[in-house]
């Protein structure tokens, strides 16, 4: 706890000490190992920017920039304190760091001093700071622009099944802390060329105050006083400005890179010494530079020499490497094939789920590879797991040459469901209904949600995202489409084997229900028809005890599904609710005309439910009626939700199934108690 609070502390305390050293005098001692300190921590700050894969792993870089600025100042002023009261005793009066910086890096010259310190202080302010400020004020502009994209491509990955909630939150504050941090780097930019302007102010005061304190205080002359205070002044110049252009260079560093899995060193030497031909191109050069006559040839020739083995020693090892390659896979193709004898294992079994792929997206499975791909399906399976409440079937994935190159299609059972195109090394830009500009790109359709949409070069990722568009990589492409594809499935996928081991699942902790629900009421065949039935109507078995509990409850009065489906919806009836509406406590939902409702019933009661028929004329006149308050209901962002009596609720979900898949049929018994109801639109009454 005590260490804790020491860390709570540290911050207000180095800030106090720093605004403490403009106010109180210090010793030339102690200002040699602040200086020093001072050197010390740009040199940290700078390799840290040097070995950062990203901006946000230094995120505290433009608080670091203001601390280190005002512990710059601080020093330069406790420095000119000590300068201008103790300068006339000779060049060591302000320390030993001073004293070094005045004389060895500058021979003791001060206007070599003057003008080297210059020259220091146009590089920082004109070049590195105002650089490094322009790519920050940039970044932020396009970060900010491409935010709304980013957070709809986590949306759109979260709904896919690709993340989960935890991880949607991190992607969420890393967008918003990316924001931040570009903006917080576009005005600590400022910090430094402040600074650089203090600087020049600060070494023009003390060489003015110098030559008046030095003659007029102790009565030194203008010769004596213009070398001692000058030379300090240069010393203290020059020991404020080094530890400033390496901050300025590491900021430069930080908003400059891409973040990519490498760091700045293993990026240059992989893509600016990666290409043997453009290092022997430049030894070429400097050798035919070398033997023009006034050129200095050692020089020339010798960096040209470096550069041409270099060159060679490059080239050899990306050879070798390709030829181990080849060799390995040349080696894995001659192992001679054992005879096996024909047997069950040639039997080919349908696959309950199945992708098939182009070659060209082969990679993005292959696990040598270490396809994208098969981690985002391991995410479908077990998003699909939580929201619908049962285990999905693996996917089982293979290459097929007969298909486009980058084609793909979806089987369910053997059959094909759903197929679609990727393009690897693309992205691709869909269009949500609202973009602020376009992109020019391959024209393509969403295969998932038929939306349209635009295959692009990844170089244009965040120009689309600026304006309006959904950014997705091809593995995303095909996940989406193969998570749509399973949850518009999902009752045909729960079979009998996972039925059972859905129950066998529950019984760890239910032991006693399940026991004495299956097979002593209900055979595991009707179990498993009333649960299809629940996902056919979009309704989740995650609630697993209460549907067990239902049909224990009602199993030994029948056995049809149909029947213990109504049932088991009943009691679902709150969930089926939320599900629909959230927390409102009014209902808005589409009913039937009362003449129309009096006349589905006495159908139903003459011939029962599952004889039930309708005459032609009346069916057609529902079905248009069904389609307009459904439209409505979407048009003013209301649920579309049809309330029917209980006998008449099963019936109508099958009749109204495929003329409005969008609609969701509830009963009187499903609706809570405490809920109110308010009819919105009204079928058969002709408007």
């Amino acid at each position: 706890m005590t260490g804790l609070q020491w860390q709570r502390l540290a911050a207000p305390v180095l800030v106090v000490m720093i605004l403490a050293m403009m106010i109180l005098p210090l010793p030339p001692f102690l200002l040699d190992i602040l200086f020093t300190f001072n050197i010390a921590l740009s040199m940290i700050v700078l390799l840290i920017a040097l070995y950062t894969l990203k901006p946000l792993e230094f995120s505290i870089f433009p608080t670091v920039l203001l601390m280190t600025t005002l512990l710059r100042l601080s020093l330069n002023v406790a420095s000119t304190r000590v300068v201008l009261m103790e300068g006339h005793t000779g060049p060591d009066a302000a320390g030993k760091v001073i004293e070094a910086f005045g004389h060895f890096l500058v021979g003791g010259n001060y206007t070599v001093g003057i003008v080297v310190f210059i020259i220091l202080v146009l590089i920082n302010f004109v070049v590195i700071t105002k650089g490094a400020g322009r790519i920050a004020e940039v970044a932020a502009r396009f970060t900010l622009d491409a935010m709304p994209g980013k957070q709809m491509a986590i949306d759109a990955d979260l709904n896919a099944g690709l993340i989960g909630e935890d991880e949607a939150r991190r992607r969420r504050a890393e967008v918003s802390q990316e924001a931040d941090f570009y903006g917080s780097m576009d005005g600590a930019s400022k910090f430094v060329r402040g600074d650089a302007v203090a600087g020049i102010i600060i070494m023009l005061i003390n060489i003015v105050g110098g030559l008046l304190v030095g003659v007029i205080q102790h009565d030194l002359s203008l010769a004596t006083a213009a070398n001692n205070y000058t030379l300090l002044t240069i010393g203290d110049g020059l020991v404020a400005q080094v530890p400033a252009l390496i901050i300025s260079t590491a900021a430069g560093i930080v908003v400059s890179r891409v973040s990519t899995e490498q760091d700045l060193n293993q990026q240059m030497l992989t893509q600016l010494f990666g290409k043997p031909q453009a290092i022997f191109l430049a030894a070429g050069i400097l050798a035919l530079l070398g033997l023009i006559p006034g050129m200095p040839h050692l020089a020339f020739l010798l960096i040209g020499g470096l550069l041409a083995s270099a060159g060679y020693m490059i080239e050899q090892r990306t050879k070798a490497e390709a030829a181990a390659a080849q060799a390995a896979v040349a080696e894995e193709a001659l192992q001679p094939e054992e005879p096996v004898e024909i047997g069950w294992h040639d039997v080919q079994i349908v696959d309950q789920l199945g992708l098939e792929v182009g070659y060209r997206l082969v990679p993005l499975v292959d696990r040598a590879q270490d396809g994208e791909l098969l981690r985002r399906i391991r995410g479908i399976r077990k998003k699909i797991a939580q929201d619908l409440g049962f285990l999905v079937p693996s996917v089982h994935i293979r290459d097929n040459l007969q298909l486009k190159p980058n084609s793909y299609r979806i089987l369910l059972k053997g059959v094909v469901v759903g197929e679609g195109e990727a393009i690897v090394g693309k992205q691709l830009a869909i269009n949500p209904g609202r973009i602020f500009g376009t992109v020019q790109g391959q024209t393509a359709v969403d295969p998932a949600y038929g939306l349209p949409a635009v295959w692009i070069e990844t170089s244009q990722r965040d120009q689309a995202l600026s304006y309006g568009y959904t950014v997705v990589d091809p593995s995303t492409v095909v996940a989406t489409h193969l998570s749509k594809v399973i949850g518009d499935h999902a009752p045909e996928l729960l079979g009998r084997e996972e039925t059972q081991q859905l129950l066998d699942h529950f019984a760890r902790q239910a032991p006693k229900l399940v026991e004495d629900l299956t097979p002593k009421i209900l055979p595991i065949g009707t179990v498993q028809k009333v649960l299809q039935n629940l996902l056919e109507e979009g309704v989740h078995i995650r609630d697993l005890r209460t549907i067990l509990e239902t049909l224990a409850e009602h199993g030994g009065r029948t056995q049809d599904a149909d029947e213990l489906t109504s049932a088991v919806r009943t009691a679902l009836g709150r969930a089926i609710i939320h599900d629909i509406y959230g927390a409102a406590q009014e209902l808005q939902v589409i009913a039937l005309e009362p003449g129309l409702e009096q006349i589905l019933m006495q159908a139903v009661s003459s011939r029962g439910e599952a004889g039930a028929g309708l005459e032609p004329g009346l069916a057609e006149t529902m079905v248009k009626d069904t389609q307009r308050a459904v439209q409505r209901q979407t048009e003013g962002d209301l649920p579309a939700v049809l309330l029917v009596p209980p006998m008449l609720r099963s019936m109508l979900a099958r009749f109204l199934r495929r003329a409005a898949p969008d609609l969701k049929v509830i009963s009187h018994a499903e609706v809570p108690d405490g809920k109110s109801i308010r009819v919105t639109a009204m079928i058969g009454s002709g408007a």
